[in-house]
């Protein structure tokens, strides 16, 4: 009666010799960018930034009633519904960032400058194990590489971090024209890296899109979506290694 649970859809079939062949180890590790490797300032510093970018008087922001508007502008159903797809172009990324700045009342007449702000490197930080546990796999062997919807080339950040040369294949959402859980993001990255999706892991934030891995074939580790500012528990990958 159970037979339906083992029939969902995957991109990737195993062989039927090797269902009871022991579980491959894992050479491979594909990362998330965002809240995964890095992390946007805290929203109370970014809206900061963005107030005294526009050389409004810090005097009169009343910071907490600014973040309340933004998250609250968030929920919106039609902002919610501009997001969707944001990640397969810049301009749709600008777009649907202006639809929910749109709904701040003090942001306005400089919600461009605040997508501006957003897209900044400098508003963007790796959390404090993402170099560690980049060289402890690079020492180990390991090929790493970044899956990600964004759209900006994010290697600028790994670079600028000192970890560049840590990574070595990129597949990100706005290059390929599709969003994770697209199958063909996780499959590119493993193709570039010369590994087999059976033998690789995949490390995000997001059950739905980082979870998608599974259906080519990759192991996904998910981490708790909370708002770390310092290590990240990206040593659990280590462990999965052994």
């Amino acid at each position: 009666m159970y037979t339906h649970l083992y029939s969902l859809p995957s991109a990737v079939e195993t062989p039927d010799d090797e269902l009871d062949a022991p579980v491959p180890p894992i050479e491979a590790v594909l990362f998330d960018f965002a809240n995964t490797l890095f992390r946007m300032v805290p929203t109370d510093v970014f809206l900061l930034r963005v107030w005294q970018a526009a050389g409004r008087d810090v005097a009169e922001l009343d910071i907490e009633s600014l973040v309340r508007e933004v998250r609250a502008a968030g929920l919106l159903p039609h902002v919610q519904a501009a997001q969707v797809g944001r990640d397969l172009d810049v301009q749709r990324h600008r777009e649907a960032t202006r639809v929910w700045f749109g709904e701040v009342p003090q942001l306005a007449g400089i919600v461009d400058l605040a997508y501006e702000a957003v897209l900044a490197q400098e508003n963007w930080f790796p959390y404090t194990d993402t170099a560690p546990v980049l060289r402890a796999l690079e020492r180990r062997g390991i090929p790493v590489g970044v899956v990600s919807n964004i759209v900006w080339d994010v290697r600028r950040d790994l670079e600028a971090a000192g970890v560049g040369d840590a990574v070595r294949a990129y597949a990100l959402s706005y290059q390929l024209n599709c969003e994770k859980p697209d199958p063909r993001l996780f499959l590119k990255a493993c193709a570039d890296l010369g590994a087999d999706p059976r033998r690789t892991v995949m490390v995000g934030d997001n059950p739905a899109q980082d979870g998608g891995a599974v259906a080519c074939g990759l192991r996904a580790l998910i981490l708790p979506a909370e708002p770390r500012t310092g290590d990240r528990g990206l040593d659990s990958v280590l462990r999965l290694l052994g």
